[in-house]
This record gives structure tokens, sequence and C-alpha cells, in this order.
């Protein structure tokens, strides 16, 4: 799902990384990625570890906020959402349900 409201203009960057404070490991590389619409606005990258943690970085163009959900039949009913945006001031947030 691809929402756009608000006036800011630019690139929204969702990463479902750690945190990356000093002396943490950096991130891993991405095998994997797509995009997700005709238009090439919205490219996701992912990749999983022998325990089956997937990392992923949702790249979306957009105008102010995104929602991006998981669901393991395709359906909103029992979905994750992820809801992530820029707010006026430049300060960004960031929510799951």
């Amino acid at each position: 799902l691809l929402k756009n409201s608000s006036r800011i203009q630019g690139m929204l960057f969702l990463l479902f990384l750690p945190c990356f404070c000093p002396g943490q490991p950096a991130a891993p590389l991405l095998r994997f990625s797509t995009f997700l619409d005709p238009s090439n606005m919205t490219h996701l990258h992912w990749d999983h570890n022998e325990q089956e943690l997937m990392t992923s970085e949702l790249q979306i163009h957009t105008t102010g906020w995104v929602a991006f959900g998981f669901s393991p039949c395709g359906e909103l009913p029992g979905s994750d959402i992820v809801v992530g945006g820029v707010f006026p001031n430049g300060s960004t947030y960031f929510s799951v349900s």
C-alpha cells in the first residue's frame, strides 16, 4: 500500500535494521531487491540470515507519509502495518501495528 499526503517532497527511507551506534557492526548488504510499482517509485531490498530473521529496506518517493503491509495471505485482516512519514519541521516518525 502506498499513500501520499502532505507537501514535503523527497525520498523517505524506512529501515528495519538495528541501531547503528558507535561500536556497532556495519549494516549488512541486502542481497535481494525489486521495484513494487510500474513507475519504479517503490523499491524494496531484503535479505535473511540462517535463523530466517528478515532485514528489509523500503525506499519510496513520497510527499509525506507511507503505509506498508505484511500479510501471510495477501489480505488486510490479520496483516502487520508499518506507517512512517515526515513532519513539516523535517522530523520523522515510524509506527508498527
